[in-house]
């Protein structure tokens, strides 16, 4: 932050030949003015770091949402394990992106492709960097590896998945995001000296470095493990293996819905910084659209789900809205600070219809999903990134990127198609990227049979055969009192007196 300079000298010559000891009153005003401009500046600091530490706590809150949201999804037979997994997401994440990760997403000074400074947050604080940033990305990382473990759940083995999330939080996603985040990224709208077709990519919160990297890292597991068991028929009919708690999947969604306030709008890192000094718009005001865009785009997915399903189904069904849901948050996570919000709303009605559509498209294939995982993060979050190459306001666009006037906006808002250019190699690169590196080591798990649990234990569920017992006790506690229970038949009007054994 800069401060403006209070020149004692020249403020001492307004006072005149007949002031007293000009200087030494000189001196005193302007220690006085340079102590008031430091709180000021220590407090902006406080504030945007108390900003992006909360934000940080929200993100961080959205573990639990994954976790609630996976143990509804799947069976009962496997919710300790799909429990575990996202405990263990958050866990093996933070070591190793402490020490390799962050670096190599931000460490500075560093090449386009890859960080080179800050390895076990070394020099962390500096003038860029907090701790408090840290942990904001941190979040983002595990949250990557959590969308990759509803892909493969049920049927995966649990070394698998301490391999794979190391290798995607400690490696894979931070080298994305520095592409696409860091201020030397080939890709990064930050880099002013080398802009992707003089605009860089517009991801704000990670539509494609977030979800699409969790997408096809879970779409490349899923594929090389193959379907669950009873998955689909001998002729290949699917048939549906149904979760076992749509309370927790209520409940997961809306715990994520919560935790996305931090993950969009807290992707400005700060909130007190002035547009035009003096004027009540500023950032500020640009996080709190960032909420409503986001807001309006999950509401709309929803809606178009809900009936979407309504008429292809026949039933009114509460996990496929919050699904719907979730896939407008994805899809909006990349536009949601430079677009207005009437424009969310068409960004979540067609993230609806492409979540409906690549679950049509998995079931042709016989691809299994438990979570809708590789469709929702993937499909959504790259339809998220096309959006905001459509409709990006321009306006939006040089006040959330500053440094270059006039940069090139979404088609649809008169700004050409460089920035839809831009955005079709995010797609491109990162969907090669993640096939490189996660399908690599989904195939080689596979190959030392590392990857997939047995057909007996599968049956069993994995809750019994690798963790010991069900995760809900199921006991009948009158055998211990020595009593017997008695059928009632529907026709009586008051059951027997039970009888002692």
């Amino acid at each position: 932050m800069t401060l403006p300079e209070c020149p004692a000298a020249q403020l001492a010559q307004l006072f005149g030949s007949n002031a007293t000891n000009a200087a030494a009153a000189a001196d005193f005003i302007c220690d006085r003015f340079t102590a008031v401009t430091n709180k000021l500046s220590d407090t902006t600091f406080a504030v945007d770091s108390t900003f992006l530490l909360n934000s940080a706590y929200l993100v961080f809150a959205m573990q639990l949402g994954f976790a609630m949201l996976c143990a509804g999804s799947v069976r009962a037979k496997n919710s300790m394990n799909i429990m575990l997994t996202n405990v263990l997401d958050a866990a093996t994440g933070g070591l190793f992106y402490y020490l390799f990760g962050f670096a190599f997403a931000f460490g500075a000074p560093s090449n386009g492709f890859i960080g080179r400074h800050f390895f076990g947050l070394k020099d962390i604080p500096d003038t860029n960097f907090d701790y408090s940033y840290f942990l904001y990305q941190w979040a983002f990382a595990i949250a990557a590896a959590g969308i990759t473990s509803g892909s493969i759940a049920e049927r995966t083995q649990f070394v698998a998945y301490l391999i794979y999330s190391s290798f995607l939080t400690g490696f894979v996603y931070p080298v994305v995001s520095h592409w696409f985040w860091s201020a030397d990224g080939w890709a990064s709208p930050s880099n002013l000296d080398n802009l992707l077709f003089g605009t860089g990519v517009i991801d704000f919160a990670g539509s494609g470095v977030v979800h699409l990297v969790g997408g096809m890292a879970g779409l490349w597991g899923a594929l090389i493990e193959g379907p669950r068991i009873g998955r689909f028929d001998h002729t290949g009919r699917p048939l549906a293996l149904r979760g076992h708690s749509a309370t927790l999947v209520v409940l997961g969604t809306f715990l994520l819905w919560f935790g996305w306030y931090g993950f969009n709008p807290g992707s400005f890192t700060k909130i007190l910084s002035a547009y035009e000094s003096g004027n009540y718009y500023g950032q500020w005001s640009a996080v709190g659209r960032t909420a409503v865009t986001t807001t309006l785009a999950g509401c709309s997915a929803a809606l178009t789900t809900l009936f979407g399903k309504r008429i292809l189904s026949g039933h009114w069904n509460v996990t496929d809205v919050c699904n719907g849901l979730l896939g407008g948050f994805a899809a909006i996570t990349a536009g949601c600070s430079v677009v207005e919000p009437w424009a969310a709303i068409i960004c979540g009605v067609v993230a609806a219809v492409v979540l409906i559509s690549c679950n049509k498209l998995a079931e042709k294939v016989k691809f299994d999903d438990p979570l809708e995982a590789a469709q929702l993060h993937g499909g959504c979050g790259a339809w998220g990134i096309i959006f905001t190459a459509l409709f990006a306001k321009g306006e939006y666009v040089d006040q959330v990127y500053p440094g270059k006037a006039s940069r090139p906006h979404g088609l649809f808002m008169g700004g050409g198609g460089r920035l839809l250019g831009a955005h079709v190699i995010q797609i491109l690169v990162i969907v090669g990227w993640v096939s490189a590196t996660m399908g690599t080591l989904f195939f080689i798990l596979h190959k030392l049979k590392l990857l997939r649990i047995s057909a007996e234990d599968e049956l069993a569920g994995m809750d019994l055969t690798r963790h010991g017992g069900f995760a809900y006790a199921y006991e009948d506690e009158s055998h211990k009192h020595g009593i017997q229970l008695k059928k009632i038949e529907p026709n009586a009007t008051s059951p027997s007196p039970p009888t002692e054994l």
